[in-house]
C-alpha cells in the first residue's frame, strides 16, 4: 500500500474547507488550486494577470518542494482565468516556469475565484520518478522532462452551455 503525505500551506481555507495543499500518494503528487496569495493570504498583483500567475506559480512550487517534488515533476497544469481575453498574460508566466518541462496544460475560464481581486488559480500534478536523484540534486527542468514523459495521463472533457468542467480520471498508468 502506497503512503499517503497531506501537505499544509497554513493558509486558514485549508481549516475551513478541509482540504491540502497538496497531496502525495507514492510518486503522485496533487496540488490543490492555488492563488497569488502572500504568506499574510492578501492577494498578490490584483488586476495584474501575470503577476497573480507568477506568484501562483511560486506557491505551487512551494508544495510541490514540500511533498519532495519540484516543478520538473510536473505533467498536468490547469489554469482557471476569470477572463479568458488574459490568456497570453497568464500563457507567458506558465512558459516562463515551465516551457522546457511543456507538461499537458488546460485553461479554462471560470465565472469567478473566491475573491473578486483573483484573477487565475492553477492546479499541478507531477509524478516523482524513483531512482532518480533527489529534489535537491536532480537535473535541469528539460531532462527530468524527459523521464517524466514516459507517464500517461488519461484525461476526460465534458462541455455544457454554462461552462467548461475539465474531469480527470482517477487511475493513473506507468509505461513500463
Amino acid at each position: 500500500m502506497m503512503e499517503r503525505k497531506n501537505i499544509s500551506s497554513g493558509t486558514r481555507w485549508e481549516e475551513q474547507v478541509g482540504y491540502s495543499r497538496a497531496v502525495r500518494v507514492g510518486p503522485f503528487v496533487y496540488v490543490s488550486g492555488t492563488t497569488a496569495t502572500d504568506e499574510e493570504g492578501e492577494v498578490v498583483g490584483p488586476e495584474d494577470a501575470y503577476t497573480q500567475t507568477v506568484r501562483a506559480l511560486k506557491n505551487v512550487e512551494a508544495a510541490l518542494e514540500g511533498a519532495g517534488a519540484r516543478l520538473a515533476d510536473v505533467v498536468r497544469t490547469r489554469m482557471f482565468v476569470t477572463d479568458m481575453g488574459l490568456w497570453e498574460e497568464v500563457g507567458r508566466a506558465h512558459r516562463e516556469v515551465f516551457g522546457e518541462v511543456r507538461p499537458a496544460a488546460t485553461m479554462v475560464e471560470v465565472g469567478r475565484l473566491i475573491s473578486s481581486e483573483m484573477l487565475v488559480e492553477v492546479e499541478a500534478e507531477a509524478i516523482v520518478v524513483e531512482g532518480q536523484p533527489t529534489s535537491e540534486a536532480r537535473p535541469a527542468a528539460s531532462s527530468s522532462a524527459r523521464s517524466a514523459s514516459s507517464w500517461f495521463i488519461p484525461v476526460l472533457r465534458s462541455r455544457s452551455t454554462a461552462e467548461e468542467r475539465i474531469c480527470p480520471t482517477s487511475t493513473l498508468m506507468a509505461r513500463l
